[in-house]
């Protein structure tokens, strides 16, 4: 399979991960986001969280839905016994992706969202954007491409 040909499959796979994904956290938080009613912990405010977090609240559940879904991206790679940079920079660059594009489809797909009211006023656990998408969006796109780019570049 060639590099092109690579990313447009594991592109396609992700965006398809991401749609399932974005539909069960529908049902799962309603049109609360960002587990606003769920009940579960909360770290409102710390440094790390504004460095790696884009300042959001961090809440159990996304920490152990985080957690989850980084074990089941890496999972392949203990089912097929092998392990180099090249597949972790993959792996990471489609995580990457898998959540960006999830958090959109969210919002697109909830019947309490949708396009009219994804923007900085009533998406309020976005705390930083740039043009109409958080700024995470933006730097994570860069990182994912980035990421991409090492694990399928020609060897040599």
């Amino acid at each position: 399979m060639t590099p092109t040909l690579h990313a447009i499959c594991l592109f396609a796979g992700v965006a398809s991960m991401s749609f399932l994904f974005a539909k069960v956290e529908i049902h799962i938080e309603g049109d609360k986001g960002w587990a606003a009613s769920l009940p579960t912990w909360r770290i409102e405010k710390h440094w790390l969280l504004d460095l790696f977090f884009g300042g959001r609240t961090l809440t159990g559940y996304h920490a152990w839905m985080l957690s989850f879904m980084l074990a089941a991206f890496h999972f392949p790679a203990l089912v097929l016994g092998d392990w180099s940079w090249r597949y972790e920079a993959l792996v990471m660059a489609a995580f990457i992706v898998f959540w960006i594009l999830e958090d959109l489809l969210w919002f697109l797909l909830n019947p309490a969202w949708g396009w009219r009211r994804f923007d900085r006023v009533n998406v309020t656990w976005h705390r930083y954007w740039l043009l109409w998408f958080p700024t995470d969006y933006w730097i994570f796109t860069v990182v994912a491409a980035g990421l991409g780019w090492f694990a399928l570049r020609p060897a040599g």
